[in-house]
């Protein structure tokens, strides 16, 4: 379900001061690490002169993030509203908890928190939230080179709950929102070819103009030799129908050398089909991808290439909030193939960094909210020590 959001203001935008006290010829403005004064405004910019925000400098003076990250994560950035308690639907929850998120910007601040570089490109509005994920980001020293404001379409958000009966639950506020709005030709592309590895989801495929440039980036970084991620993130409640759902997702899987997918994700592109079958899965391999990653939750996750397929265990924990647990795994495997690409042709090797990996996605899930909850390298190597114990 999503809400039409009410016609913006048509005569002023919020920005962040620059080091001038006027703006840049284009109404660009850049952010600055200091805090954004309140009621500061300026003509909206149109949408293809949107603002611009640039990488954060910390208080050293030392650049707080990698100018050419290992990773660029492409795609939507959003405030999750999660309920203050557990197990109960959206309708029924009394309160809800305001936190970042969107899978491609969990993907990027949970390697960053695992000590990796990363970046993001994507939109959001030129609105409260939006200068707030921006911040989030920066905090969390994520290049934000490629993120993009925009002044006449807010920030998405979106509802989730985990249910009493486990399942997933989801409300949109979008149609459309800044993430929807972002052009090919305001990609930053430079970023995208220099990158080790470029992952992306398919959300950013359903509408136009977003979807040309999400194609774009993704042709970039095939043609410059970059290592492309890709985990579909089906949310039906944002297609049109389950077939053009199906379809988008397969669109573009051909594309990718590494994905990683849900044993839902499973059944629903094979149709319905048993998705804890090999032959099953294997139905999903296509003759160029290095490797596919399903995850089952609390099970851990299987894992199939061209040499080699198998299973590695979760941890178990008590869930308060799955909601970016499948983003964090992905930030785990991701944040060691960034480093050493030959994991993928070493077994042993790629089982120990999938064990990692089924730590970061369980970490995930005992915090509310995806964001706040992704852990830091030390507090996955810490619970990896005690699970040996």
């Amino acid at each position: 379900m999503a809400l039409h959001a009410a016609a913006p203001p048509c005569a002023a935008g919020r920005g962040l001061p620059s080091s001038s006290s006027a703006p840049p010829a284009g109404g660009r403005r850049s952010l600055s690490s200091a805090a954004r004064p309140r009621g500061v405004a300026f003509a909206a910019p149109l949408r293809t002169r949107a603002v611009r925000a640039k990488a954060v400098v910390s208080n050293d003076g030392a650049p707080g993030m990698s100018d050419t990250p290992h990773v660029v994560c492409f795609g939507e950035l959003l405030i999750d509203f999660v309920p203050t308690v557990s197990g109960v639907s959206l309708a029924e929850a009394p309160a809800f908890k305001k936190a970042p998120g969107g899978a491609p910007a969990n993907v990027a601040v949970g390697i960053a928190r695992l000590g990796g570089s990363s970046a993001f490109i994507g939109k959001v509005g030129d609105d409260e939230f939006g200068y707030m994920l921006a911040d989030i980001l920066k905090q969390n020293n994520v290049n934000t080179q490629g993120l993009l404001f925009d002044a006449h379409a807010k920030t998405a958000l979106a509802f989730v709950t985990l249910r009493s009966d486990g399942e997933r639950e989801f409300m949109f506020y979008r149609n459309p929102s800044a993430d929807m709005l972002l052009e090919e030709k305001e990609l930053e592309l430079d970023l995208i070819r220099k990158a080790k590895i470029f992952h992306h989801g398919s959300i950013s495929l359903i509408t136009e103009p977003c979807k040309t440039a999400h194609i774009a980036a993704a042709k970039a970084a095939r043609d410059a030799g970059v290592l492309v991620s890709y985990d579909p993130n089906l949310r039906l409640p944002l297609w049109a129908s389950a077939q053009d759902a199906r379809d988008g997702i397969l669109s573009i899987w051909e594309t990718a050398d590494v994905i990683k997918i849900s044993e839902e994700e499973v059944s629903f592109l094979t149709n319905g089909e048993d998705p804890y079958d090999d032959a099953v899965v294997k139905k999903l391999i296509h003759s160029n991808l290095k490797l596919l990653l399903v995850t089952e939750g609390p099970d851990g996750c299987r894992y199939y290439s061209k040499e080699f397929s198998g299973r590695v265990g979760g941890q178990k924990v008590t869930p308060v909030d799955t909601t970016g647990a499948g983003d964090a795994f992905v930030a785990g495997i991701l944040s060691q193939l960034a480093t050493d690409f030959s994991l993928l042709q070493d077994e042993g090797r790629l089982r120990e960094a999938l064990k990692f990996a089924n730590v970061c996605g369980a970490l995930t899930g005992t915090e509310r909210g995806a964001i706040p909850a992704l852990p830091t390298r030390q507090q996955v190597l810490d619970s990896l020590t005690s699970v040996v114990a």
